[in-house]
């Protein structure tokens, strides 16, 4: 795939087909997206560098998180598709990727075009879309501070609220 093709992929969201783009094989050079960055790439296309961004958090490639992060690349990443990199971590279930954006002071108020917060949409996702790790990024999002009250209770997910409970004030 060409880098204009990501570009545009990028832009339309299209995250699950660019995974491969975000990996690195065993002993070979950084995975595509971090050459194309290196090799100055993104440098007239800041949308897409923050689209790549949200790319990585939704698909949890840690170490492209982490190279971004290194390389000043805004925590919040872009929100093209209605979500922005931490709703999509926390949607996807990507608990490392949470973690890392957590340390990094991403917002966790920020809404998203359908009006959640990080915490909201972890909680939807929970309800709607388990993953194994969402009540492990509830708990994360909640010890950071995400404000419990912005989320809907009862969730409908007695283990969601039993965690929401926990943090109501």
């Amino acid at each position: 795939m060409t880098f204009e093709e990501t570009v545009r992929g990028l832009i339309a969201g299209d995250f699950s087909r660019l995974a491969p783009l975000f990996e690195s094989q065993i002993g070979a050079s950084p995975c595509p997206i971090i050459r194309w960055h290196e090799g100055g790439l993104f440098d007239r296309e800041p949308k897409a560098l923050a689209e790549a961004f949200t790319c990585a958090c939704f698909n949890g490639c840690v170490e492209v998180i982490e190279y971004f992060l290194n390389k000043g690349v805004n925590p919040n990443g872009g929100i093209n598709t209605g979500l922005n990199a931490f709703h999509w971590a926390a949607n996807r279930g990507q608990l490392k990727a949470v973690e890392i954006l957590i340390r990094h002071k991403a917002l966790l108020e920020t809404q998203s075009s359908y009006g959640g917060t990080v915490l909201g949409t972890a909680v939807w996702s929970a309800v709607h879309e388990p993953k194994r790790d969402h009540l492990q990024i509830i708990k994360a999002l909640l010890k950071a501070g995400a404000e419990v009250g912005a989320v809907e209770y009862p969730s409908g997910d007695e283990r969601v609220d039993e965690l929401l409970l926990e943090f109501r004030h």
